[in-house]
């Protein structure tokens, strides 16, 4: 039981850590999508790609402690627990929206950004929707 105190601690621990920079970084994209000057740019290019790489190590250790997670409870456990599956969703969205930053990185990298700050500030909300959906899912765990 131990260890499966020690992995629920390091899957929050690290999905706090990974939804620190995954709400910043939009913003600095918000940012970006205002200016025209060359050396601000410049600055956001390398303040948004540090940030991105550095939260995702913590996007990975958050799959791999929830993993060890489940199957430290074992297959019957999950099975049995629906909630979880519905839990499971909106986390595969999160991490596709993950992966989108990846592309608009690229595309601001390469000065080909056609998105305006107006889309950009919707975009950063779009993980706050998710966490809370996923919160609520992890502790409610309602029965469907």
């Amino acid at each position: 039981m131990t260890t499966i105190l020690v992995y629920k601690a390091l899957h929050i621990f690290f999905m706090v850590a990974w939804f620190a920079g995954i709400f910043y970084l939009p913003r600095l994209f918000v940012y970006h999508a205002m200016t025209d000057e060359k050396p601000c740019s410049a600055m956001l290019k390398i303040m948004e790609r540090r940030l991105l790489y550095f939260v995702t190590p913590f996007a990975v250790l958050t799959a791999v402690f929830g993993m060890l997670l489940i199957t430290s409870y074992g297959r019957e456990w999950f099975r049995a627990n629906l909630w979880l599956h519905y839990k499971l969703v909106p986390v595969i969205i999160l991490y596709l929206y993950h992966a989108y930053c990846f592309k608009l990185l690229a595309d601001f990298k390469h000065d080909r950004n056609e998105r305006s700050d107006r889309f950009y500030r919707i975009f950063n909300e779009f993980p706050v929707i998710l966490l809370l959906i996923i919160v609520m899912l992890a502790i409610l765990k309602p029965v469907f």
